[in-house]
């Protein structure tokens, strides 16, 4: 068994879930204090990451007790890749109704069924490779989400092999943001309510440039119809957050640009409020991306949830 796959933790294994084209595993964690008709979170961990050490550095778990949250963990097996890092740049794993997409999707009906979760309350978050796949979900499925945080990923659609992938992580060659819109449009039949999107990304990611957050907020910018510049730009824990508000003033979209933060998830760990634990690729940078990502989906008590409503049931 690999190191990156060790297990000490307060996640459960899903059972069966349907058809697993993506030959993914699946971890849930329902706290219980969990209500009928509460919110589902997908977590999506990064590359040389599991589940568990995800949750552990995250804290959603945590969060979860606090908050009444359920929570899905899908996981990569080392057998597709080396690294656990989904398959978000490959053709197979990045369209709906097959491969990896098809199987994350198949664990939410799942556990929307077993656990009576509100399915207008559905929303998924991801680092890195889980960030990407994230975007890739979002993109595939958008009746599904309420809203979706990218944390250090890439833009749905902008590499379809494993060298466009690293030159795109890079910083090099990305569609525009008209192209990148049309990617999200022709993923799916799917015609609105969008899900909102939160972007956070390092200020010196050497391992997956930032320009890449910048690609994700154009590449739904059109399609929330926000364009140009933020409508306003404030200050969260020292730090800035630009949002974008629709016609009716709800933010749609949120951007987080972590000053002198390499490749990772933020957390903030410490104090009354502290969540997660510092480790590889979860660092302490004082401000917790779970908990206002949380925040911004109105899931915590603390703000207004931005989240559209999805059409359709999962």
């Amino acid at each position: 068994m690999s190191k990156f796959f060790n297990t000490s933790n307060r996640l459960s294994a899903l059972g069966n879930f349907g058809t697993d084209p993506g030959s993914l595993s699946a971890d849930i964690y329902i706290p219980k204090n969990f209500p009928k008709n509460g919110p589902l979170v997908v977590v999506l961990h990064g590359s040389t990451q599991s589940a568990e050490s995800y949750d552990l550095g995250s804290g959603w778990s945590t969060l979860a007790d606090e908050c009444g949250i359920a929570l899905l963990f899908p996981g990569q097996r080392l057998a597709n890749s080396l690294i656990g890092s989904f398959n978000w740049f490959e053709t197979g794993d990045s369209q709906r109704d097959g491969g990896e997409p098809l199987s994350i999707r198949h664990m939410i009906k799942q556990v929307v069924d077993d656990h009576d979760i509100d399915p207008a309350r559905i929303f998924i978050t991801g680092m890195s490779s889980g960030g990407a796949m994230t975007s890739v979900m979002l993109a595939t499925y958008p009746e599904v989400f309420a809203g979706g945080a990218i944390i250090a990923g890439l833009p749905y659609g902008t590499a379809n092999n494993m060298m466009e992938a690293i030159i795109r992580m890079h910083g090099f060659g990305s569609p525009s943001d008209k192209q990148l819109d049309a990617l999200v449009r022709g993923a799916s039949e799917f015609s609105g309510p969008w899900p909102t999107i939160s972007v956070w990304h390092g200020g010196i990611d050497e391992t997956v440039d930032n320009i890449n957050a910048n690609s994700i907020v154009g590449q739904w910018q059109k399609i929330h119809k926000v364009e140009g510049p933020p409508t306003r730009v404030e200050t969260v824990d020292d730090y800035p957050r630009e949002v974008w508000c629709d016609a009716g003033g709800r933010v749609v979209i949120e951007q987080y640009i972590i000053g002198d933060m390499g490749h990772g998830t933020p957390i903030s760990a410490d104090g009354d409020e502290g969540l997660g634990e510092a480790g590889k690729y979860m660092l302490e940078v004082g401000i917790s991306s779970t908990r206002h990502i949380a925040d911004f989906w109105g899931l915590t008590g603390t703000r207004e949830a931005n989240g559209a409503k999805p059409k359709t049931a999962a």
